[in-house]
């Protein structure tokens, strides 16, 4: 029996590969668990055009939005795992075990980590007419004044409500978490001043921020951001909070390895052109390209994060 066993996954093995090698030989479908405009569905685009450029066979977005992610994210769970329909997914992901009593598709083990489209920073921000023109301003006035502060967000268990939730525990103040209807209207309250100060990605704030109408006092990671290169990091101004908002690729579960290596590496080559280079540097994001299985240790990290985050927010599961 050993001979027909070797020679059936050899004849695997060589069907696998020779699929690998000619993927793709039809039309790609991405799904965008979000709205249409949003930043995950822009950068998520933008690739998508180069893949397209680069294989000669459509890789075509779909918005799929609705419950956080979730309607998307179970429509791409479901799929075939062929390779030929991909989740774009984003940070948000890691915050669901925590948003959600039950997510309709195995959250563990449905979907296979593809690789990073992006990384970006996360900047807090004021209005430009805000009294707080550091964060050491910000932080002693909250430390003084408990629960006086405002900060909005999308919602509860969005993740700007989890990421600026992990900023106050990380230097002991307590903020007062006003949620609106969408990021977009969180934005402009804090544009408005109605609300004190918000944390999000650069892609939505640096137009407000280089237009004069918001103010940062701080951006997340080891350096500063070149579009913000007169903004200190948090690190500088003494504070430790470790903070990236992502976007990646996601496949269903039992897409096979050589067509996710597949995938990563188209990715990864299309990071490497002028011009999605140049339209990453504007919006302040850094190139992604991870490879599979680093992308899987990421999100797990951030899942491990986020779980201790919401046990002292007191985030309830809906």
């Amino acid at each position: 029996m050993l001979i027909p066993r070797l020679a059936i996954a050899s004849t695997v093995m060589l069907c696998t590969i020779s699929f690998a090698q000619s993927y793709p030989s039809k039309p790609v479908h991405i799904v965008v668990p979000y709205a249409a405009g949003g930043g995950v569905d822009a950068m998520t685009r933008r690739v998508a055009q180069k893949l397209t450029e680069q294989t000669g066979t459509t890789f075509f977005v779909e918005n799929k939005a609705g419950a956080s992610g979730t309607i998307g994210t179970a429509q791409v769970a479901r799929s075939a795992a062929d390779g030929y329909t991909l989740l774009a997914n984003d940070g948000t992901y890691s915050i669901l075990p925590y948003v959600f009593k039950t997510l309709p598709w195995d959250y563990p083990d449905g979907l296979v980590p593809v690789t990073t489209t992006s990384l970006s920073p996360a900047v807090l921000a004021v209005s430009a007419s805000s009294p707080f023109n550091s964060l050491d301003d910000l932080i002693r006035f909250a430390k003084a004044n408990p629960d006086t502060i405002t900060y909005g967000t999308g919602g509860v268990g969005s993740s700007l409500h989890f990421a600026t939730e992990a900023f106050a525990q990380s230097v002991g103040i307590q903020l007062r978490h006003i949620p609106f209807k969408g990021a977009g209207e969180a934005i402009a309250a804090i544009v408005s001043g109605t609300v004190d100060l918000g944390m999000g990605g650069p892609s939505s704030a640096l137009a407000l921020i280089k237009g004069g109408r918001l103010k940062s006092l701080a951006v997340s990671g080891t350096h500063r951001m070149a579009a913000l290169a007169d903004v200190p990091t948090f690190e500088e101004q003494g504070v430790k909070y470790e903070m990236n908002y992502w976007t990646g690729l996601a496949a269903p579960r039992g897409t096979p390895p050589a067509v996710v290596a597949r995938i990563q590496s188209e990715v990864r080559k299309a990071m490497e052109t002028p011009e999605v280079k140049e339209y990453f540097d504007s919006i302040g994001a850094e190139l992604g390209g991870m490879a599979p299985d680093q992308f899987a240790r990421f999100i797990q990290a951030d899942v491990d994060r986020w779980k201790r985050v919401a046990t002292d927010a007191g985030i309830t599961l809906e």
